[in-house]
């Protein structure tokens, strides 16, 4: 057998001992650190090294920021559902507040124009707020309060911040009753704004526009035009907004025109309304003489054939 060498084979060489080398490494980077302070000798290399590790560096720290990047995303919607969930909700339970805060709003803005109006109009106008609508479905009736107790009198113009709702046909103590425009038996006397051509208006009952009856096809009147009050017969004040026409049929074998128009005033969407001050009574008709109404009979009466 061959004898053991007592040194250590060559690809166990170990060096220097570890102690020795932090020893030397420790020493040569504070020389380095101090050249470097004092003369600034290795700026340069410094700036090369950066430049050519800098791919290095943003290859290392591209899984991280990618990790980084995902974890903000996902964090970002969830917060954003999270937000858009609450804000939702919190839509919902204001909601009914919002609408009324609208209605209430325009009631104000319904308010204050009616106020403006009466300030205008005679003393002695009311506003009334409206109860309910009639139970007959083919008469166009409100009850409105108060009634007589406020100084409301049958024959009361009825008006809304666009125009005519309809007049006071019954009073009782607490409520009154109006007919609206659109009953058919309601008539209103009007004029064409635009022309000055006088007709009545006539409702029609539910369903059906009001119309201007017995006008000739000649007339001076067209859709878009607006309608008020003639104030002829004495219950509506003139230049008041009625109606605005809508079409107008012109026959030639017709005598008269079909003319229909829409109401202005909310005749079905108002709840206040003013009750305006009757205007003062018209003088009477001068009765006429009684020979002019012998002679009228008398030639009725030759006008007859003998049998």
């Amino acid at each position: 057998m061959r004898p053991i060498p007592a040194e250590p084979l060559p690809f166990f060489h170990r060096g220097p001992s570890p102690v020795a080398r932090l020893a030397f490494f420790g020493f040569a980077s504070i020389v380095l650190m101090f050249v470097d302070a004092r003369y600034k000798t290795l700026e340069d290399i410094r700036h090369v090294a950066g430049t050519v590790l800098f791919p290095l560096q943003r290859l290392v720290r591209m899984p991280g920021e990618a990790i980084d990047g995902l974890a903000a995303y996902f964090a970002s919607k969830h917060d954003l559902e999270a937000e858009n969930t609450r804000l939702k909700t919190e839509l919902i339970a204001q909601a009914p507040a919002a609408q009324g805060y609208a209605a209430a709003r325009d009631e104000v803005a319904k308010l204050k124009a009616l106020r403006d109006i009466r300030a205008q109009a005679a003393p002695g106008s009311v506003i009334v707020h409206v109860l309910y609508a009639g139970r007959d479905p083919f008469a166009q009736k409100l009850f409105v309060s108060p009634g007589a107790e406020a100084g409301i009198v049958p024959g009361s113009a009825v008006i809304d911040e666009r125009g005519v709702v309809g007049q006071v046909t019954r009073v009782h103590p607490t409520m009154a009753e109006v007919t609206l425009v659109t009953d058919k038996d309601h008539a209103v006397p009007v004029k064409v704004e635009r022309s000055g051509v006088r007709s009545v208006l006539y409702g029609a009952g539910t369903g059906r526009s009001p119309e201007l009856r017995f006008m000739p096809p000649s007339a001076d009147i067209r859709a878009g035009d607006r309608l008020v009050t003639s104030g002829l017969d004495g219950t509506y004040p003139a230049g008041l907004a009625v109606a605005q026409v809508l079409e107008v049929e012109r026959d030639a074998g017709r005598m008269f025109a079909r003319i229909a128009a829409a109401p202005l005033g909310g005749v079905d969407r108002s709840e206040t309304l003013l009750v305006l001050a009757p205007p003062a009574a018209l003088p009477p008709r001068p009765e006429e003489p009684a020979d002019a109404d012998a002679a009228r009979k008398a030639g009725r009466g030759k006008g007859r054939k003998a049998p």
